[in-house]
Parts: C-alpha cells; structure tokens; sequence
C-alpha cells in the first residue's frame, strides 16, 4: 500500500476552523477534497491534544531488552575482543533473535564502537613496576629538569611506507586517478635508518646511519654529533642525557665510555616509547615525509633532513608520567 501524503499545517488548521464553525464532517471532507476519516481523525486529534500538529512517536520497540543490552555491554567490557557474531550467539541462547548491525547500533548507544586495536610494546609485569618507579621517582621533578634532558633514539624511515593516511576529494570512479592514488611497491621500496636527538631548546643533529649499527658505530655517534649538539643548543652545565636500552646502548663498553666522558644518564625503563617526546618527533617527520612524496632514497633522506625543524614537546612532561600513573604503568597515549 502506497503512503499516503501528509496533511499541511494549513490544512490542518482549516478543518478545526470549519469544525468550530458547525460544519458537519462531511461538508469539511466536499470543500477541501478530504475525505471524511481523514477530517474525523484532524478533529478527534485536535479535541484530545488541542493542536494539529504531529505528536512524538515511539518508533519501533527495542529488539534487544535492556537486561539483554546489559549482557551483551557486560560481556565486551570484560572482552573487548569479543566479536558481533558471538554476541547474536549469545542473544540467541538467551531467546532473542538480531543482527549484526543491531548490535552494533546498541552498543553504540552506549559510547561503545568498534575501533582497530592498538599495537604497543609488551609489558611484562617487571617493566611495569619499572615504569610506575620511574614517574613516581621523576614526578615532582622541576621543568627545568626535563629541559636540560637530550633526548635520542633511532628509527627507521620507509621510502614508500605507510607513514600517514591521506585522504582526497574526488568523484565517482576516480579513484584510481594518479592524483588521488598513493603510489606503494613491494617491501617498501628500501629504507634509511636515522639516528637523531633535541632538547627542550630544538633539534640537535640528525644523521643517516649507513652501516648496521653496533655498539662501535653507536659510540662514533656519541663522539660526532651529540657532543657537538649539546653546544649548539648551549645546554646547560650538568646537562642529562637519555636513550632506551637497546643492547647496544646498555653494552659495557658503551657504559664505560660515558662513565670516562662524565656524561650524566637518565635511568630509563624498558619498553617505555611514550615517556620519550622524540616518538612524537619521530611520528611528525614522518607524515611530514609522507606528504611530500619522495620518489628515491637520496630524496627520501635530503627532505628527512629538510623536515628536521622545531617542536617543543618537554614543557608538559609532567603529564606523561602523572598518565604512567593513572594507567598504572601501561602504555599511554603519548
């Protein structure tokens, strides 16, 4: 059956103004072109609500109870990982029969939605004491701690990888114009490795690493260009240094090497990417890269040197460690 048309508000109004008058249903329904349930029913509304106009509808019933909603919102608090499909089993069990969307959409209903899993460092439960120890020890630590810190650490810069999500403005069946394409090869494409470190003050050196890096070439580094960034950013005296503990930084003598140049280290805590502001330094350069698309390896490294610049990501160090804390001791955002 066809839905018929909706009156007008006008419309609607006139049949009240006819009715008031002593118009019988009837003649209402000859002069306007109604007919008479329709002019009955405008009435029976307006003498019940006293207006024409539409009233709130309840729409359809909920096909999921609110003890089945609090099951099925019970169940992924417990499992994020549960699937839709094991929930309409469950629902299933329970005597009420949906669909994947309708779980979807009631969950949703309760600020929940379906988001791809994060990727983190493994935490075992020693690095998470570490890490509490860690921002529990630094937390009242001065900002003008943090900004004598030289922050390092290396990375590695893929020539066509996935560094950034691009988005364009195209039409229908265009999506495969050279300008709204991303272009990718096999296996990246090739890499540079990247040694690079700063401070609250800027940038200090960023250098390509050639060579697979040891524990000799990592202290060739130290003596070329962090000594020499530490005077150009003009550091003050008693200046910190810090890096991860890769093996090749906690390796005896790289240790010893420090230990004879008088360098000051931070004790750091495994697995602790987020308490380093150079991952988001790291992160920046790369959508930086990304966005200007190099087509080769040399391009690929003059525009990672190019995009080298500024940002001051130490001054609001105190909010890593109080979110150490609040997460007591797992990942956080930074």
């Amino acid at each position: 059956m066809a839905k018929t048309k909706e009156l007008s508000k006008d419309t609607r109004n006139k049949i009240v103004d006819l009715h008031q008058v002593g118009k019988t249903e009837s003649a209402i329904g000859k002069q306007l072109g109604l007919k008479k349930s329709t002019v009955g029913a405008i009435i029976r509304k307006w003498k019940t609500y006293k207006t024409t106009d539409n009233l709130p509808r309840s729409g359809a019933p909920r096909k999921i109870s609110p003890r089945g909603v609090k099951m099925i919102t019970r169940t992924v608090s417990k499992n994020p990982r549960t699937t839709r499909g094991d929930l309409v089993n469950d629902l299933q069990r329970a005597g009420t029969k949906v669909t994947k969307p309708t779980i979807s959409n009631t969950l949703r209903r309760q600020g929940l939605k379906s988001c791809s899993a994060r990727r983190v460092p493994l935490l075992k439960p020693v690095h998470v004491q570490a890490r509490l120890k860690f921002a529990r020890e630094h937390l009242d630590d001065p900002d003008e701690d943090w900004e004598n810190v030289i922050w390092s650490d290396e990375t590695k810069i893929e020539l066509f990888g996935k560094n950034s999500t691009r988005r364009v403005w195209r039409t229908k069946n265009a999506e495969l114009h050279p300008k709204n394409t991303i272009p990718t090869v096999k296996h990246g494409g090739g890499n540079i490795m990247l040694w690079g470190c700063f401070s609250a003050k800027g940038p200090g050196r960023l250098i390509r690493v050639k060579e697979r890096m040891n524990g000799t070439m990592y202290r060739e580094i130290f003596s070329e260009n962090l000594l020499p960034s530490a005077r150009a950013l003009k550091m003050k005296r008693g200046w910190v240094f810090q890096h991860d503990n890769d093996p090749k930084h906690t390796a005896r003598a790289t240790k010893e090497w420090l230990r004879k140049k008088h360098f000051k280290v931070l004790e750091w805590p495994s697995q602790s990417p987020d308490l380093n502001p150079i991952e988001n330094l790291w992160r920046e350069l790369k959508v930086r890269v990304a966005q200007r698309q190099p087509q080769n390896i040399t391009a690929l490294e003059e525009i990672c040197m190019e995009e080298w610049a500024k940002k001051n990501l130490v001054k609001t160090y105190r909010k890593r460690l109080t979110s150490v804390i609040a997460n007591k001791g797992y990942i956080t955002k930074y």
